[in-house]
């Protein structure tokens, strides 16, 4: 029978909004006459339940109560009505910076948080060069937390609450802080705690992560639960509702305006321009040593295509590690204005192994016979890791192309079939 860690039960969080801020003196002076203020449900009937091992992400616009609910299995807001039930030692990531005394250095913070979680001294001991090994901000850790960058805390709370052998694991947005090798070894350690059963609460604005990661997904809106289910179903879900949301938004005077024919022509040849001495350069190792790989070129075979034609895109890549074990590299077509996404694969899905070694790289993919009917297209590239949930590197419109013929359908895409006379 499936272990219940998480139970939350018709959870509401009401606050109350006042416009000026002497009205909240007046109305804890005066109790008995007419209030002044209104009241906004944060969150209004929220239940679910989550059991050992499941990895939940949740998916919401800003604003759409994901932060309140995990501040509130968490235990640090109150609900307003509703239950929630939680066993097991909860670690939490829900802001940087939380749950640490500015004026401690990362060691005393460490044995702090240590000790908030019921660790004794001796336990954190134990603990503390693996936690310091993770975090590898240096000497820094000898210093006031006060003076971290944003990357800093990160590091820092990401490497307490995941050695410290959490049953339940809440993490809110903190993976949207640091550079790809802090986001690979986070993925990676989180891969292994849902792997020996840690429960983890995940939130993420890169829905692919959510997809990629969790075996399920909730999405909340206007703090409801608007869908729950597979991370697959729910995440496509989600994204369609947003796809939806920007194509019906009406464009104001103030955005910028189209490039002007000879403006465009001349910044396409510098752009051109810039990939050719790119693509010439010699491979060499950057300065920058938390830079694993980069996208050198993306070359395709033409630029005006027929339905049907062959679409060839070489894509040169340089990789700076000895070797990036679970290396993945993907290409996706779009609409001209990107508002449209058509295709995307990637060798991971496809299970289909490239170069990740250190060096210099190029792949060819190929689509033998191209579908599109009419239109202008462009298409991205990008390395990746872990599944594709750590961006390594991304070329937004890196090759344009545009697809004509002479009338024989309609449409975006050709599809086969046939007609047949039934009667």
């Amino acid at each position: 029978m499936p272990q219940i860690m998480i139970d939350v039960e018709n959870i509401s969080k009401v606050y109350k909004i006042y416009d000026k801020p002497g009205d909240r003196l007046k109305d804890a002076l005066f109790p008995f006459t007419k209030s002044r203020y209104r009241e906004f449900a944060a969150l209004n009937g929220i239940s679910f339940k989550a059991e050992k091992g499941d990895a939940i992400g949740f998916l919401g616009k800003n604003g759409s109560g994901k932060s309140t609910l995990l501040k509130i299995i968490t235990g640090v807001l109150s609900p307003s009505g509703g239950s929630v039930s939680v066993s097991g030692r909860v670690a939490s990531i829900l802001e940087l910076g939380a749950g640490f005394n500015q004026e401690y250095t990362g060691i005393e913070n460490i044995y702090l948080n240590g000790t908030i979680m019921g660790f004794t001294k001796a336990e954190m001991d134990k603990k503390l060069q693996s936690i310091i090994d993770f975090a590898d901000i240096g000497d820094f850790i000898y210093q006031p937390v006060k003076i971290y960058s944003s990357g800093m805390f990160a590091r820092l709370a990401f490497a307490v609450s995941i050695n410290v052998e959490p049953d339940i694991l809440i993490i809110d947005e903190v993976l949207a802080v640091g550079d790809a090798r802090f986001q690979t070894k986070c993925i990676s350690k989180l891969k292994q705690l849902k792997d020996m059963g840690t429960t983890i609460l995940f939130v993420s604005h890169a829905s692919e992560q959510v997809k990629r990661f969790c075996n399920r997904a909730i999405w909340i809106k206007e703090g409801k639960i608007e869908a729950e289910g597979l991370s697959s179903e729910i995440v496509d879900i989600y994204d369609s509702w947003l796809l939806f949301g920007k194509q019906t938004e009406i464009k104001t005077e103030s955005e910028e305006l189209p490039e002007l024919p000879a403006k465009k022509e001349k910044a396409e040849k510098k752009r051109s321009a810039k990939k050719e001495t790119d693509a010439d350069e010699e491979f060499k190792l950057p300065e920058d040593k938390s830079i694993l790989a980069r996208i050198v070129d993306v070359k395709i075979n033409k630029t005006v295509f027929h339905t049907f034609d062959k679409l060839s895109v070489d894509i040169t890549y340089d990789i700076y590690e000895e070797e990036i074990r679970d290396f993945l590299l993907g290409a996706a077509i779009y609409s001209a204005d990107h508002n449209d996404y058509i295709f995307g694969p990637n060798t991971y899905l496809e299970k289909t192994e490239v170069p990740k070694t250190r060096g210099r790289h190029k792949v060819r993919y190929t689509i033998p016979s191209l579908q599109l009917i009419k239109g202008a297209f462009t298409i991205d590239a990008g390395v990746f890791n872990n599944e594709g949930m750590v961006t390594i590197d991304y070329k937004t419109a890196a090759a344009d192309f545009e697809v004509t013929n002479e009338y024989f359908s309609e449409g975006l895409v050709y599809m086969k079939h046939e007609w047949e006379v039934i009667k």
